[in-house]
């Protein structure tokens, strides 16, 4: 029997429920009787049943006889204690399940290693470790939250094929005011990257748990940082508004998705869906960002800000991945695109688009 074909398995699975089970990890869970899976599940959204559990109820009627008998594949450990949902430890045990392959132990503080033991206690069967960094990086959200006490931060920047983010002043036709219907002025930029580009953006948005952008980029741009191109989740937005610029006549400040504002300002009034935290605009500044997304329990978040907001993560060493597209337009003069440093560890072409995603394996080699 191949430990790794089931587990590869479970991984598979885990992908399916990513996002909605933030911010719970995404397990897989794969029943295997003899060579053959007779069950497979994956966590349900935030508040459902684990994937165990969904594993376990999936196995048809005529097969349930066959549960103690079986090896249950799981890309994490499962559960020993009482959240939302009972313990998966409990379940595994109510079935009898006999044998148990587990992919990573679970970093969570009410589990590492508490539920491995629970179930060699009871005289069961406990593998752990295959495909072990390929589980951890499928929750790389939830280990790098737990593990380092953070959210899993992602850059994500356009730049020109000569290394800017935007034009000068200078540059014919830099932007177009429209006045909407709602007395709202939409600017719109010239865009650096394809229509193909700018929807994975909005994908890459919808599996996301948080989105930041500072001050000039709403000023500028009045982006509204939601999916309207993919379907999905939109992630909540972080505003950097230090001196309480940004007034309601912005996009993100319409009530419509959950949005927390950090500013310098005391006493400012908080709305539904709109929060504000008071920090420090400091050198300790990506710090004090990365505690208030933790705060409130931010798995990861997406930065999509200019470059001083990019360039100040970048410069603290506080960023995991960060992806880069490259267009074809020259700008000549401009903004200058951050200076990355890390490992590029993939590139694609999106058309003409080139992306280059990069990891901070100095800050996060462990996942």
């Amino acid at each position: 029997m191949s430990h790794e074909k089931y587990m590869q398995r479970c991984l598979e699975l885990a992908q399916n429920g990513m996002r909605a089970a933030m911010p719970n990890p995404s397990v897989g869970a794969v029943l295997v009787h003899k060579g053959k899976i007779i069950g497979e599940g994956h966590t349900s959204p935030f508040g459902g049943p684990h994937g165990e559990v969904n594993c376990i109820n999936s196995v048809k009627q005529e097969h349930r006889h066959l549960i103690p008998d079986s090896t249950l594949y799981v890309s994490l450990e499962p559960c020993s204690h009482y959240g939302k949902t009972p313990p998966c430890c409990d379940l595994i045990l109510q079935h009898q399940i006999k044998n148990i392959v587990v992919g990573t132990l679970d970093p969570h503080e009410k589990v590492s290693g508490n539920g491995i033991k629970k179930l060699q206690q009871a005289g069961k069967t406990v593998t752990v470790g295959v495909l072990e960094k390929q589980c951890r990086e499928s929750n790389q959200r939830f280990f790098t939250f737990h593990e380092k006490k953070r959210s899993y931060i992602i850059l994500k920047w356009a730049e020109s094929a000569d290394g800017f983010l935007s034009p000068d002043s200078r540059y014919s036709n830099n932007s177009v005011s429209v006045l909407l219907e709602n007395n709202i002025t939409e600017k719109k930029p010239i865009w650096i990257t394809n229509s193909y580009s700018r929807q994975l953006v909005h994908k890459w948005r919808s599996e996301e748990h948080a989105i930041l952008v500072g001050t000039q980029t709403v000023i500028d741009d009045n982006p509204q940082l939601d999916v309207r191109s993919w379907t999905g989740p939109n992630p909540v937005r972080i505003i950097l508004d230090q001196f309480n610029r940004i007034d309601s006549s912005y996009f993100v400040k319409n009530l419509k998705i959950k949005t927390i504002v950090l500013t310098a300002q005391s006493n400012l009034t908080n709305l539904d869906n709109l929060t504000y935290e008071t920090i420090a605009f400091d050198e300790n500044l990506p710090n004090a960002i990365a505690g208030v997304l933790y705060k409130h329990n931010l798995l990861s978040v997406i930065i999509e800000g200019g470059r001083q907001t990019l360039q100040t993560f970048i410069d603290a060493g506080l960023w995991d991945e960060a992806r880069i597209f490259k267009g074809e337009t020259i700008f000549n003069n401009g903004t200058k695109a951050p200076e990355i440093t890390g490992a590029l560890i993939d590139r694609h072409s999106i058309q003409q688009d080139k992306l280059l995603i990069y990891k901070n394996y100095g800050e996060h080699d462990n996942i």
